[in-house]
């Protein structure tokens, strides 16, 4: 069981960092977003390499911040059944989630974009615009790394939860 809360405690720490830095690049998209209206409002000045940069930024922060999300418990959920019941049944519910929709889901997205990821690595693909951003391949690859993310935050989930099933403590989130 230690090898398990270890393993489960490596995954969070892996996805504590990536959301700190993701923190950062969140920060970095506000700074461009207002940088973009005061251009447009103020010099009545727009560059389509903005406008792109701001939603690579979003689309960045979506992806790879998905399994901090997934780790602090924090995505959107309709939980009224849930947050009534007891530890025990939470961890039933978040064991047969992650074996029936996140494991095979992540899997899903994960081989079924690499070709696509793969085509867009082939021609260098970027902004089809003039003045956008000439490195899109790069962004499209974040959609396989970032739910490979999940999957492996999942993966914890899946194992704190066994843990809580089979009536041991799971690992302190803050311990890792």
């Amino acid at each position: 069981m230690n090898a398990l809360r270890s393993l489960a405690a490596g995954i969070d720490t892996i996805n504590e960092y990536v959301g700190r830095f993701v923190s950062w690049v969140t920060a970095l998209l506000v700074v461009v977003v207002f940088g973009d209206v005061v251009m447009r409002y103020v010099f009545q000045i727009s560059f389509v390499f903005t406008q792109e940069l701001e939603w690579h930024l979003f689309a960045f922060i979506f992806l790879v911040g998905a399994g901090y999300t997934l780790l602090h418990d924090s995505h959107v959920r309709v939980d009224i059944i849930y947050q009534k019941l007891s530890t025990k049944a939470q961890a039933w519910i978040n064991f047969i989630g992650c074996l029936l929709f996140l494991f095979p889901g992540c899997y899903l997205i994960v081989i079924t974009s690499l070709g696509f990821v793969e085509n867009s690595f082939a021609v260098l693909e970027g902004s089809p615009d003039p003045g956008g951003i000439p490195l899109r391949f790069i962004l499209k690859s974040m959609i396989p790394f970032g739910f490979a993310l999940v999957w492996l935050q999942g993966i914890s989930l899946f194992i704190k939860s066994l843990l809580i099933i089979t009536g041991h403590d799971a690992p302190d989130r803050e311990a890792a």
